[in-house]
């Protein structure tokens, strides 16, 4: 089955997010034929540096583990965003691509060497990763970095969960929401891959 996927994705979840929340998000990317794996977080919340280290290992396991596959993308939503440049920096040849979605990380880790396609989305109602804080740390990211900004978005409408404490109130639908994110993931699993 995995044989015929054109490509892979490695989602990492936000903290006490759970995977089936990215469900209706990530579902219709499976459906155009891509392998998409949820990294679930060890206590859901990954509280203590082991925790972080051991997400980032599942992450990278998925790979030597489908070598069907040959283009990766990973991406992350809030922590789980965090969780996927800790993860590209180990090494940065391993993914083809990656997609932070409602994270102001990196927030001190310098990731401007990356020469894969690097994509940020960020919403304007944010109040978790408000846009300002986003911004501040785009000198941690490649010049190429593409900036999508979701007008109306929040941060909880990135998965199918409750309203999170200081998050803003979203004035654009879920659905809307998910399918700007969903199309910026389909567009790094796309592209041609880097040489």
């Amino acid at each position: 089955m995995a044989s015929n996927h054109q490509a892979g994705l490695v989602f990492l979840c936000g903290s006490g997010v759970s995977a089936q929340a990215y469900a209706p998000l990530l579902r219709p990317i499976a459906e155009a034929g891509h392998a998409v794996f949820v990294v679930k977080l060890p206590w859901r919340f990954a509280p203590f540096a082991p925790h972080k280290r051991a997400a980032v290992d599942r992450a990278r396991a998925l790979l030597p583990a489908h070598p069907q596959i040959h283009r990766w993308v990973i991406s992350g939503h809030s922590l789980g965003g965090a969780l996927a440049c800790r993860a590209v920096q180990a090494d940065p040849k391993t993914f083809s691509a990656m997609v932070l979605a409602g994270t102001t990380h990196p927030k001190q880790d310098d990731l401007s060497f990356l020469r894969i396609p690097v994509t940020k989305v960020y919403a304007s109602k944010d109040g978790v990763a408000p846009a300002d804080r986003v911004l501040a740390n785009r000198r941690l990211l490649p010049e190429h970095t593409r900036w999508v900004e979701i007008k109306g978005g929040n941060h909880s409408q990135c998965g199918h969960y409750g309203h999170q404490l200081r998050d803003g109130k979203a004035t654009i639908s879920r659905a809307e929401q998910q399918a700007v994110t969903r199309s910026a993931l389909l567009e790094a699993l796309a592209a041609p891959q880097n040489e």
